[in-house]
């Protein structure tokens, strides 16, 4: 009892200390560079070393296998089709929703699919306002641009969807083009939860479970600058890959340098089914399968094979599809299959959607006209980068 006590003694003042110490070198306007992490002081919830240790010391077997499916980009009334088809009315064999993650970019976005989507108990998070071009704009994007970008996105989803801001809660860059330090600055200014844009190969058998950036991390930077600070708060949910028929790795299926017969329904199940069986006959770290839908459609057979998948996960008992902020909440106090099953449904506050389409309304960044369908009163202007709300 003693030295339970004196752990958790330690272990609060050595996160409290960590904390001051940030703050201080924040202030300073600098941050504090990121040290090997010590498992010993580093502990849930607050702190997780990046490691592919199962959380809890949990046996894979009694590990709940997450698989994560998110698309990217607009929300508008073509995609939705498919996102009726493919992803509505679905439930894990506990009887809960099964879920999916949408980062989502403003430009062609329909803000009353939005609310539906969220009220259908979907995870709607960021993708940013512009997802500009060049990619490399990124790379060395201020922490006021990225305030601007995605800060900002928050409000301005939460406004037009009518949706709490505070259940967005997730963030994944354009192009999975990381900005260093600083994205990590600017979602521990706008309370945001997690980074879903850092893949990894070096790291997929066993593959790397979700952590935070008290620590310097073991995983490699595909895509520089990578951070290099300890940024207590913000987690990883690292984009483990895929391994392509070659044995070439891709973080998004639909990235891949090689694939299988993309008129092959049976190529591609198979494709599918072999990449989660390296999870969950491994360590079980999340799952992932994040595509964009325009290759969904695209490729009916691909489709057809995608939905066999989701039909067989839906029917195992320890495979539960959710939204990647589920994963987190998980890895905060995770808990055995058995105890997880037993949980209550996760719900979200409903939202009323009074629908207005708006404009024509001319972007200040190309001088075209859009249309915007929202669930709020309607913009002066066209909202964009630096005026989010359109005021």
């Amino acid at each position: 009892m003693i030295r339970i006590i004196s752990e958790n003694f330690v272990m609060k003042w050595f996160l409290l200390l960590s904390f001051v110490v940030a703050v201080v070198a924040e202030e300073a306007g600098e941050l504090p560079s990121a040290e090997p992490c010590d498992e010993e002081a580093c502990k849930l919830p607050e702190c997780r070393c990046s490691s592919t240790n199962i959380p809890g010391g949990l046996a894979p077997r009694d590990t709940p296998q997450f698989v994560s499916v998110t698309f990217d980009d607009g929300v508008n009334v073509l995609n939705m089709e498919t996102y009726r088809d493919v992803i509505f009315n679905r439930r894990n064999s506990n009887g809960c929703s099964a879920g999916t993650t949408f980062y989502v970019s403003h430009e062609y976005t329909n803000y009353q699919l939005i609310n539906e989507l969220y009220n259908r108990g979907y995870e709607i998070a960021l993708h940013s306002i512009s997802h500009r071009v060049p990619q490399s704009w990124w790379a060395t994007a201020s922490l006021e641009e990225l305030r601007q970008e995605i800060g900002e996105q928050k409000g301005q989803i939460a406004h037009f969807a009518n949706i709490p801001a505070n259940q967005i809660k997730g963030v994944r860059l354009p192009f999975l083009q990381l900005s260093g330090n600083t994205s990590f600055q600017m979602m521990k200014e706008f309370d945001l939860v997690y980074d879903h844009s850092w893949p990894t190969a070096s790291h997929r058998d066993p593959g790397l479970w979700p952590y935070t950036l008290h620590h310097e991390s073991i995983q490699e930077c595909f895509m520089p600058p990578c951070p290099t600070a300890s940024i207590p708060g913000p987690w990883v949910l690292p984009m483990i890959t895929w391994a392509d028929p070659m044995g070439f790795p891709c973080a998004m299926v639909d990235a891949c340098a090689n694939f299988p017969n993309r008129e092959d329904e049976n190529a591609w199940f198979a494709f599918i089914m072999q990449n989660f069986e390296r999870h969950y006959f491994g360590n079980r770290a999340p799952f992932g399968f994040y595509v964009h839908e325009g290759y969904i459609r695209g490729y009916p057979a691909v489709e057809r094979a995608f939905v066999r998948f989701l039909d067989i996960i839906n029917n195992v008992y320890d495979v539960f599809m959710v939204n990647a902020v589920d994963i987190i909440e998980w890895m905060k106090n995770p808990v055995p299959v058995n105890e997880y099953r037993s949980r209550p449904c996760k719900t979200v506050p409903l939202t009323m959607c009074t629908a207005r389409t708006c404009g024509p309304l001319v972007g200040p960044h190309n001088e075209m006209s859009y249309l915007i369908p929202t669930c709020n009163v309607c913009p002066a202007n066209y909202p964009w980068v630096g005026n989010p709300l359109g005021r």
